[in-house]
């Protein structure tokens, strides 16, 4: 485990090198991104399962790779994958719902002018919702799903195909921990570049990313281990990291854009709405006598 968790991340450093040498600083919490940006992650995101691969074949031989990772399919794993894309958004709602009783996410849900700006601005002025550019936004955002679902399974069969089964046995919420610890520092390059809380100091983003990856790591282990299948975690991370992060934008005021400090997943509201999925799970856990 050792040495999955320092190939993952001398991986992520060397894929991240070309934004560090040409000094990138992300400043906006706009969610555009330029070209070599897309390069550099996506090449990052597949160093976890690279990391699992050469662990498997250097130290664990004869080690059955399929079983292992959890690549399985079945009919249940399908519900179940059904269950990974609805959550994060259900939660992405729930949290913009407790930054909106709060004041710190301000909605447009008359105009949807935050979603004309970002999305659509070619609307901008005319009247009534943009029914139309919605759908095309919601088929778009379907298809930059699955294209990068690859890109995701990178980074689950690492993290949930490979180590947190490996840490399991020595107690749930110690594999969690864990798991989400070194899930989060993985991403320690794009902290400290800004990428997911720009504008805001590399304390405070590592913090809040390290609440943020211990809260949502539960719920990518408990669809693991649901499903005995490492498929519906992938779906829920892709969910996680396309479909929650545009929704803001899409019920956002343009005049009050979302930063990712104060509202979705990442942010206290997130983190609210998380807890309260994983204590409604741990309570069903306990009543039914399992840990």
């Amino acid at each position: 485990m050792l040495a999955f968790t320092a190939l993952a991340w001398a991986g992520m450093w060397v894929a991240m090198l070309p934004l560090l040498i040409s000094g990138f600083q992300r400043t906006s919490s706009d969610i555009d991104m330029s070209t070599l940006e897309q390069i550099c992650i996506g090449a990052a995101m597949l160093t976890p399962a690279l990391a699992a691969f050469v662990v498997l074949r250097r130290w664990e031989r004869g080690t059955p790779i399929r079983a292992t990772l959890g690549l399985t399919w079945n009919r249940r794993t399908a519900l179940e994958c059904l269950l990974a894309l609805v959550c994060p958004l259900a939660l992405t709602l729930l949290a913009l719902a407790i930054g909106t009783a709060t004041g710190t996410y301000h909605p447009d849900l008359t105009d949807f002018s935050g979603f004309r700006r970002q999305f659509a601005p070619e609307t901008t002025g005319q009247q009534g919702v943009p029914l139309t550019a919605l759908v095309l936004w919601a088929g778009s955002l379907l298809l930059q799903m699955l294209i990068s679902l690859p890109l995701f399974f990178g980074e689950e069969l690492g993290w949930q195909g490979y180590l947190f089964p490996r840490l399991r046995p020595r107690g749930p919420v110690f594999a969690v921990l864990v798991t989400g610890v070194v899930f989060a520092l993985w991403h320690l390059p794009t902290l400290l570049m800004g990428g997911q809380y720009p504008g805001t100091s590399w304390p405070v983003a590592i913090g809040s990313f390290l609440i943020s990856c211990v809260l949502v790591v539960p719920i990518f282990a408990w669809l693991r281990s649901r499903s005995a299948s490492v498929l519906p975690a992938v779906v829920a991370h892709t969910a996680v990291s396309t479909a929650s992060v545009h929704l803001p934008w899409v019920l956002a005021d343009a005049d009050n854009p979302p930063h990712p400090l104060t509202t979705g997943l990442t942010a206290w509201p997130g983190w609210l709405a998380i807890a309260l999925l994983l204590a409604v799970l741990v309570i069903r856990r306990r009543s039914r006598g399992s840990d």
